[in-house]
């Protein structure tokens, strides 16, 4: 699966009250959460955003409470994909569990700056900076999280298997 668009990049230790702030966790709604996401990190990011773009984090992405409205408020976004130098563990679960694909790269966080068109192919790892012709790889997920999420998460994993 090859995902393209911009990168919003964001900085080390980005938190999951930075990527959905806890005045909006009274809601469940996917399109509400959506509408917040990084608002607290930058107001006009839900404005700029645009359907297939990346978030470009550094060091320990997600970190904080484990809710699941963060890897939710990214998906709803747009978002389609994360990238960033490592993750929070718990925040890792959560977005394959939401269908939000994950990508571990020193050498793309560091090297990839906001606004570059970014082009990656989810099977391979295989990250595609097109605006500085660069390549980087990350690690790609394991075949069981691949189906989660082209599955769209884990309980259409589920039901799609008859497990529910």
């Amino acid at each position: 699966m090859k995902m393209k668009g911009k990168a919003w990049k964001f900085g080390d230790d980005v938190n999951t009250d930075l990527i959905i702030p806890a005045r909006y966790l009274n809601t469940s709604d996917h399109k509400e959460l959506g509408q917040h996401c990084m608002e607290d990190a930058d107001p006009e990011f839900v404005r700029k955003v645009g359907k297939g773009d990346f978030i470009v984090g550094g060091k320990n992405f997600g970190c904080g409470s484990s809710r699941e409205h963060a890897p939710i408020a990214i998906k709803a976004c747009g978002v389609s994909a994360v990238i960033a130098k490592d993750f929070a563990r718990i925040f890792f679960r959560n977005s394959i569990n939401m269908g939000v694909p994950l990508f571990e790269s020193e050498e793309a966080s560091k090297g990839i700056e906001a606004g570059d068109e970014l082009e990656v192919d989810a099977d391979t790892g295989v990250i595609r900076n097109l605006t500085k012709k660069r390549e980087y790889r990350a690690k790609p997920l394991p075949g069981f999280a691949q189906e989660i999420i082209k599955a769209g998460g884990l309980l259409n994993y589920v039901k799609r298997k008859g497990i529910l």
